[in-house]
């Protein structure tokens, strides 16, 4: 049986049974959880240091009402940082590489951070539909290009991730099957191949961590905008 590139972003299932919410829910078993000890140790200690670091820079520029968005847009950073380092190991499954997961974490988020601003400040909200000094003639023109703008968020905001970890995972799959090709036939090119894989895969791991803050960061403007 051939298998083709694309088989690797197929949704797993187990006798007919989807798989996906088991690879959405195991990750958060390697986590340490926090003890009632006075002192933690090491590996608690760092991970409540990034968190904090994390919300703290994250937050720096919003408004004081949006601090209550930090417990889950922190969170969520966590959340899509581990499906997307888990990804990169052999014979897993991305949930990330999935669209509809990422716009069903994109859209309801983004359509709060609208919703929210509609209800707090709907004057400042829908006045960046339309910017300051705008000639008449050009003002029903940028309303509809902005309001476009405006749905697209969301949109950008799942295509972005769902983009960038497939092309990685197709890349470091090409090159795979091109060294192990090239190897009885050509070593020495396919040691160099070995070597650019391996290049490869710390940019996979550096990708998968910027991704996961860029959408986070994303979000987190939406809701400066908004609050």
């Amino acid at each position: 049986m051939t298998l083709s590139f694309f088989d690797q972003f197929m949704s797993p299932v187990l006798l007919g049974i989807p798989l996906m919410a088991l690879a959405l829910t195991l990750p958060w078993i390697l986590f340490p959880t926090p003890t009632l000890r006075w002192l933690n140790n090491r590996l608690l200690t760092l991970q409540n240091w990034f968190l904090g670091r994390f919300a703290h820079e994250l937050f720096m520029p919003v408004n004081i009402p949006g601090h209550k968005w930090a417990l889950l847009l922190t969170s969520l950073m966590v959340f899509l940082i581990s499906l997307n380092m888990l990804g990169l190991l052999p014979y897993t499954f991305t949930p990330t590489t999935q669209l509809s997961l990422n716009m069903g974490l994109a859209v309801p988020l983004w359509l709060a951070t609208v919703l929210i601003g509609m209800r707090n400040q709907p004057t400042e909200s829908l006045g960046h539909l339309l910017p300051e000094g705008t000639p008449t003639l050009l003002i029903p023109v940028l309303i509809i290009i902005e309001t476009i703008s405006l749905f697209i968020r969301p949109l950008a905001l799942g295509v972005r991730l769902t983009a960038n970890l497939t092309a990685g995972h197709l890349l470091i799959q090409l090159i795979a099957t091109a060294a192990a090709v090239l190897l009885p036939l050509m070593p020495t090119v396919a040691i160099l191949t070995g070597i650019l894989l391996f290049l490869l895969t710390l940019l996979e791991v550096a990708v998968a961590m910027i991704q996961a803050y860029v959408f986070v960061l994303l979000l987190s403007l939406y809701l400066q905008e908004n609050v």
